[in-house]
């Protein structure tokens, strides 16, 4: 067994860390999810990991914040319809398919059971999601696309808000053709 960490102090061990989370949850989901069982395959000691992060929760919302910021970011072709169609497409994989998708989904299951968890969810995720679930309608306003006084909030909800609906509450598939008529929302 290993001891210490073969990466010294670094942004290597600290990613490793980071996938490593990512890998294990999806494995063997939350509850088997242990910080030994990280740091064993981070190749890091668990004291490194305890002075980086208090929990595993910490771990994984690190994860997914590193994850869902350069994944989640819109397009910017100058055509709503298809940088809006674009963007829910890739919130859809992102939620559905990918391995920070099952990350955010455990950590909003957790959070209906830790209030700090979620104040930490809402603030350091949700608040820059929103906000570039906003870029491609505030393009569009800037652009003359959209009428100035667009409530881009509410447009933001009816866009994105079936996606998160069905992904985690009926787990219905997110179609293509679903993400068009959801996307043709806009033009409401």
């Amino acid at each position: 067994m290993h001891r210490g960490n073969r990466h010294g102090r670094s942004e290597e061990a600290r990613l490793a860390v980071l996938q490593a989370a990512d890998d294990l949850l999806v494995e063997h989901g939350f509850a088997r999810l242990t910080v030994e069982a990280i740091a064993q395959k981070a190749g890091v000691a668990k004291q490194t990991i305890y002075r980086w992060w208090p929990s595993k929760t910490d771990i994984l919302l690190d994860a997914f914040l590193t994850d869902a910021a350069e994944e989640l970011a819109p397009p910017d072709t100058g055509d709503l319809a298809a940088d809006v169609r674009a963007h829910l497409t890739a919130v859809a994989r992102f939620l559905t398919e990918s391995d920070a998708g099952a990350v955010f989904r455990a950590l909003t299951a957790e959070s209906l059971h830790d209030p700090r968890l979620a104040t930490r969810l809402r603030a350091e995720h949700l608040t820059a999601q929103r906000a570039r679930d906003r870029l491609p309608l505030e393009r569009a306003v800037a652009r003359g696309d959209l009428p100035a006084g667009t409530d881009l909030d509410i447009l933001v909800d009816r866009l994105v808000g079936p996606l998160y609906y069905r992904a985690l509450v009926t787990g219905e598939e997110i179609t293509a053709d679903y993400i068009a008529a959801v996307s043709s929302l806009w033009s409401c």
